[in-house]
């Protein structure tokens, strides 16, 4: 039997109909500042900071994005993360993406005039040695993340800059769709072998908005009831006026 032309006319267009796109603000962010006895932090800050100092002290980023806007059960198609570099005394230095391996947090702290020194950890913040200071520890000094970076740009002069463009994200944000209590976030790990290398990002607290972090993600739901059965009564309608009589 023949498929009328109808019949397949819904099915071609149904994932074209279906696609979407959302853009997501940071839920949370903050900077580990590598400080031997973890009491430094930055999570009220309008800004984090990724790469070394001039003095090669170690400067590492975090950054975590909510998901649940996107319907459950939808594919990521595309996920594309932009921050808004403002301040650096380098050239062009490699910024990486890596997905955070455990939960960390962002307290009341915040670091004075450009925040390059951080501030005293508040409770719930977290630093070098702490994932929610002052009692809760990373595994390792310097936070636990996938070795493995999923995108690596490099960053030159002030302005935006955006990771995943190549789909490097995409499997981070499924998997925190369909697993959300393994949503941790990001690790911005710079180029920490090369002094002065840091780059000051903008955080979610930043007082000017257009400047602050954005997840934009591409998704595709599943078909909804009204789509199945618009579909199973065209095909049911087709089917029958191609009986013989």
């Amino acid at each position: 039997m023949r498929i009328p032309i109808i019949v397949l006319s819904c099915l071609a267009l149904a994932p074209i109909a279906a696609a979407d796109s959302i853009s997501l603000q940071a839920s949370k962010d903050n900077t580990l500042y590598e400080d031997l006895f973890g009491g430094i932090s930055n999570g009220r800050g309008q800004y984090m900071f990724a790469g070394a100092t001039q003095f090669q002290v170690q400067r590492r980023a975090l950054i975590a994005f909510d998901v649940s806007a996107i319907p459950a059960g939808s594919t990521v198609t595309a996920a594309r993360l932009t921050l808004h570099m403002s301040r650096t005394i380098s050239t062009g230095e490699p910024v990486a993406v890596h997905r955070s391996l455990t939960s960390w947090g962002e307290g009341a702290s915040t670091g004075l005039l450009e925040e390059g020194q951080g501030a005293p950890a508040e409770p719930g913040d977290a630093t070098w040695l702490h994932r929610f200071f002052p009692n809760d520890f990373w595994s390792t000094p310097g936070g636990e993340f996938d070795p493995a970076p999923n995108d690596s740009i490099l960053i030159s002069e002030v302005g935006f800059y955006s990771w995943g463009l190549g789909g490097q994200l995409v499997a981070d944000v499924q998997h925190w769709l369909d697993q959300p209590t393994e949503n941790f976030g990001w690790f911005m790990i710079g180029n920490e072998g090369n002094p002065a290398s840091a780059k000051r990002f903008d955080t979610r607290e930043h007082i000017e908005p257009a400047f602050r972090p954005v997840l934009e993600v591409e998704y595709t739901p599943i078909p909804g009831p009204g789509f199945s059965a618009f579909f199973s009564a065209t095909l049911f309608a087709a089917t029958r006026r191609r009986r013989p009589a």
